[in-house]
């Protein structure tokens, strides 16, 4: 039987995704034996800061502590191009590459109906607003080979079929089924270069 404050802190850690009793136990041992009480301040004060500080992109949806985040404030990127994802870690994976120099859109999901989530729970309109208002030539569509993500594929497709934009997809040298954080740069980099026109 734990002390209460610290099965309090394994139960926290069991919230985190892929965190189990063993792993939430191990790292709540961890923090007891070797976090001094300065480390133990700077955690809280960076998990409080992540949550007063971090919000989301006007434009375009990814993490920022500012109106505008680095990608949107940056006037040296591909301003015509726009590339489009489902989580803002997935914006990380594809900057890693190093190739794609344009613009992104963050969509904090993909349609999925059996967990109630449709186009209406997604970040779209303001995607479709963008492509309206501003000069885009070309939206790169690299949401998830899963079922959700294809499913938000065609849907963005079919949305902008009267839209003077080039649609295009990502090609898959990745595994159907799976995500782009999980992917190494390489493969994310051909699949950008191979990517289709959806039209």
């Amino acid at each position: 039987m734990y002390p209460k404050s610290l099965d309090r802190l394994i139960e926290s850690f069991l919230r985190l995704p892929g965190v189990g009793k063993k792993t939430a136990e191990r790292y709540a041992y961890y923090i007891v034996n070797n976090f001094s009480k300065d480390d133990i301040e700077k955690l809280m004060e960076n998990l409080s800061g992540v949550k007063d500080k971090i919000k989301r992109c006007r434009v375009c949806g990814f993490l920022t502590e500012d109106d505008l985040c680095e990608y949107c404030s940056d006037s040296e990127r591909d301003q015509t191009t726009i590339l489009v994802v489902e989580e803002p870690k997935d914006v990380e994976s594809i900057e890693r590459c190093r190739k794609y120099h344009g613009l992104y859109h963050v969509l904090n999901g993909s349609i999925s109906p059996l967990n109630g989530i449709g186009p209406e729970e997604l970040n779209l309109q303001t995607l479709f607003k963008r492509i309206k208002e501003s000069k885009i030539k070309e939206v790169i569509i690299a949401t998830s080979a899963t079922v959700g993500g294809e499913a938000t594929a065609l849907y963005i497709n079919k949305i902008l079929e009267n839209e003077e934009v080039t649609v295009s997809r990502i090609a898959y040298g990745m595994p159907v089924g799976s995500s782009l954080e999980y992917n190494d740069e390489t493969t994310i980099m051909k699949a950008l270069e191979g990517r289709k026109n959806m039209r």
